[in-house]
């Protein structure tokens, strides 16, 4: 089920930059932060949680770090009505990091990370391997431009007005 989009204030903002910037701050450190009390802290951390707004608590991992430093995007073409059977099969390869369905000239796109040269070959044959694959091509990630980010969109949408009087002051 797909939720509708939360519209966001500045508060919710601020709590997202807060959180982007100081990943392990609590209730009280976010509070101080963005001059808020505590319990609309804990409120709106809900709110956004529950909205879908924050996915998870997980830590950002840094595959490369972790060692495995060579990535590539791989485009998929697959047979006609074969989605579910190619989702199965790429979630069956730990190297396939995410998958997305696109429009245009393919139907998949994959990211890939392995330790190697000959296991990122290895993984492009296991991906080719799938009765659903019909083409695969890829792609190798040379170096990062942009790190995935998403503060510089929230801050260039505009904000919805405040749920009540001034729950957020800007510094």
């Amino acid at each position: 089920m797909e939720r509708s989009a939360l519209p966001l204030d500045r508060l919710d903002l601020a709590l997202l930059t807060a959180l982007t910037e100081h990943p392990r701050a609590g209730d009280l450190e976010l509070s101080r932060l963005t001059k808020v009390a505590r319990a609309t802290v804990q409120s709106r951390l809900r709110r956004l949680q529950e909205a879908g707004v924050i996915a998870d608590w997980d830590p950002s991992i840094d595959v490369a770090a972790a060692g495995f430093p060579v990535q590539a995007f791989v485009t998929l073409e697959i047979a006609q009505g074969a989605l579910d059977e190619v989702s199965q099969d790429l979630a069956s390869i730990p190297q396939v990091l995410e998958a997305y369905v696109t429009t245009g000239s393919f139907d998949v796109l994959c990211r890939v990370a392995t330790q190697s040269h000959p296991e990122l070959q290895a993984t492009l044959v296991n991906i080719d391997k799938s009765p659903s694959v019909v083409r695969s091509t890829s792609v190798m990630v040379l170096s990062v431009l942009v790190e995935p980010r998403v503060l510089p969109l929230l801050a260039s949408a505009e904000p919805a007005p405040s749920r009540r009087a001034p729950a957020y002051r800007k510094h």
